[in-house]
């Protein structure tokens, strides 16, 4: 019952973290530069017909008030409208989902590397506090985190793609599961090495708190080996803060992703949104904006699912207020 009602809370927070979004995204379409009509239009030619069509589609001449709810209906069932100039009369819907799929695929493998990488050296640096050891994981994670992931990706296209070519230089792969690991190999390391600092730095905090509690001083005097302290005190308790960084960090390749995916060629949401700012195309901006809006919902509520799971302080402090 507890899980439920902790569920529901953080859904509602959610849906009033979006409301304010939609509103935002919608009055892109007012704010934009000319008027609606005109934004809408784009490149199509302005014949009477077209303009009547383009206001009753939109709604242009009702209220503003009343058109925010129509789109924020028509939005909930995921209906977005058609794009102006990215793709001219394509459903939006359809455009965000073929690229999102694409940028999902590289956030997960992004991911999957940063926690390989990032949480046994935050350990290891936290247990071997002020050595060599600590000393140098420290160093390497001050450089990760300074890198710029532009510079990053382009030195790694140059050394791995063309230079010594053990991986594609560019596109996403369409010959099966290699293929596409292949392709999204480079981009995930650019993304991951600059991610991973973020780990390093909080799992070696994190691990540092432990190491100084009570309970693990008391584990190693009743002659705990090193291994079951670490496996048993160490990283469990580490797990709630490094769940949480690694939750934000699923979020961060949908904005770097638009930097990633113009170095190496990636037809993914980040090249879809620059395309449609470039070029103008309000209706797919809206769309995009606000999917991200929700993905970022999602995903903090999948963090503070994990965190009630893992951690029983979280628990007990719902159960206090039920």
């Amino acid at each position: 019952m507890a899980i439920v009602t902790f569920v529901l809370r953080r859904l509602c927070g959610g849906l009033f973290l979006l409301l304010p979004l939609s509103f935002l995204v919608f009055a892109l379409l007012t704010a934009s530069p000319g008027s609606p009509i005109q934004t809408l239009l784009g490149t199509w030619p302005a014949s009477p017909a077209l303009m009547r069509q383009l206001r009753a589609q939109y709604r242009l001449d009702d209220p503003f008030a009343l058109q925010y709810l129509h789109w924020l209906a028509d939005a909930v069932h995921l209906d977005f409208g058609r794009s102006i100039s990215v793709q001219s009369g394509a459903p939006v819907a359809d455009m965000i989902y073929g690229r999102t799929a694409l940028t999902a695929e590289l956030a997960v493998y992004c991911l999957l590397l940063v926690l390989s990488l990032g949480v046994p050296l935050g350990v290891a640096a936290g247990i071997r506090h002020g050595r060599t050891t600590d000393r140098s994981i420290s160093l390497l994670a001050t450089v990760g985190f300074g890198a710029p992931v532009y510079a990053l990706s382009i030195v790694l296209l140059y050394l791995f793609g063309v230079a010594l070519g053990w991986f594609p230089v560019y596109g996403a792969g369409e010959n099966g599961f290699a293929d596409r690991v292949a392709h999204l190999t480079l981009p995930a390391v650019a993304l991951a090495t600059v991610l991973s600092a973020v780990v390093i730095r909080q799992t070696r905090a994190a691990t540092l708190t432990v190491m100084r509690q009570d309970y693990v001083t008391f584990a190693r005097l009743r002659g705990l080996s090193p291994a079951r302290v670490l496996i048993r005190y160490v990283l469990r308790n580490c797990a709630l803060p490094v769940i949480t960084s690694a939750g934000m960090l699923l979020i961060a390749p949908l904005s770097a992703g638009v930097f990633i995916e113009q170095v190496f060629s990636l037809p993914g949401a980040g090249s879809l949104l620059l395309s449609a700012v470039t070029s103008e195309d309000i209706p797919v901006v809206q769309g995009i904006v606000l999917l991200l809006g929700a993905m970022v919902v999602l995903v903090n509520l999948l963090v503070d699912l994990l965190g009630f799971l893992l951690d029983p302080r979280v628990r007990a402090h719902v159960a206090g207020e039920n």
